[in-house]
């Protein structure tokens, strides 16, 4: 049996492909409510996409997990299309009402997200009835110091945002500015292996039930990103480097320099890891592991998207 076989019935996970996070629907009788919204350049494709998946229902409600630009992209065209209210983690309101790209992360990344605004807040311990079961919005920091996971008891079900994959966990940025997250990263884990979930929903890629082995993995590659810090900020700098390139799809390497070397993320990449190298050399070593992974293609100047 599919790990989508098992969900209760009124959910339905959208599943994106990366620039967006996954779009989970809740089907509340007469309308329905969303948690993660996508990337900006994915809107259109967004509403369409939950438009169908309501089958006439409005949309009433969004529920933001974390303010990534690729969770919260499609919120201002939901917004405009169903006249939905809008519910965030409370840690970058005030950067919300005054829309500081730079403390909200995108300026920092190089990444797009359309101005949205927020009707009500959600705070870690704070009980969300979506679709017919009661969520506990649990505090998840380490990816971003403030997104929150949500989880049903009744089902034991985790909507696990970045916090956990089913390979993986979303980069952890919080290190770069100096700050601790791998440790918070570590706690998150820590917790979701206490709880025991029988099926997590994660941010990106498809619901599973095997989680005692994507914990696993998980601790597998925190322990190693911990013991080397800068094997995390060249993961980064390749994360930056890629989600570029899937939205622009193909490029040229100085349009690329000229487009990320003047992000604080890069700045701070460069001055705390690697101060030898110039930001153009850090960002072209990590193009080139990407072209090695199989995940961009260089031609002489052209820089294309793949995988």
């Amino acid at each position: 049996m599919s790990a989508a076989a098992t969900l209760p019935p009124g959910i339905t996970v959208l599943e994106r492909g990366w620039l967006s996070s996954n779009n989970v629907l809740f089907d509340e009788g007469h309308s329905v409510s969303v948690v993660d919204t996508g990337y900006g350049t994915h809107a259109e494709q967004t509403v369409a996409l939950i438009r169908h998946a309501a089958r006439g229902k409005p949309l009433t409600r969004i529920v933001n997990t974390h303010l990534h630009s690729d969770h919260v992209g499609g919120n201002a065209a939901l917004r405009a299309a169903f006249d939905a209210q809008v519910l965030i983690p409370p840690g970058l309101a005030e950067a919300v009402c005054r829309w500081d790209e730079e403390a909200l992360s995108y300026a920092p990344t190089g990444q797009y997200c359309p101005r949205f605004a927020y009707d009500a807040l959600l705070a870690p311990g704070q009980m969300l009835r979506l679709g017919t079961l009661d969520w506990l919005a649990v505090a998840a920091p380490g990816h971003d110091p403030h997104m929150v996971v949500l989880y049903n008891d009744d089902e034991r079900i985790l909507l696990s945002a970045d916090a956990l994959w089913e390979n993986g966990f979303g980069a952890i940025f919080p290190e770069l500015e100096g700050e601790s997250g791998f440790t918070e990263q570590r706690a998150v884990l820590e917790w979701i292996a206490q709880t025991r979930p029988r099926l997590v929903i994660p941010g990106h890629g498809a619901p599973f039930t095997d989680v005692e082995a994507a914990l696993a993995r998980a601790f597998s590659r925190l322990e190693a990103l911990a013991a080397d810090p800068e094997r995390n900020a060249r993961h980064v700098a390749r994360v930056l480097v890629k989600f570029w390139l899937l939205q622009v799809r193909e490029t040229t390497l100085p349009a690329l320099l000229a487009h990320l070397v003047p992000t604080r993320y890069v700045k701070l990449i460069h001055a705390r890891y690697f101060p030898t190298q110039t930001p153009s050399a850090l960002l072209e070593r990590a193009l080139m592991e990407l072209v090695a992974s199989g995940a961009a293609e260089r031609r002489g100047e052209r820089v294309i998207d793949r995988g």
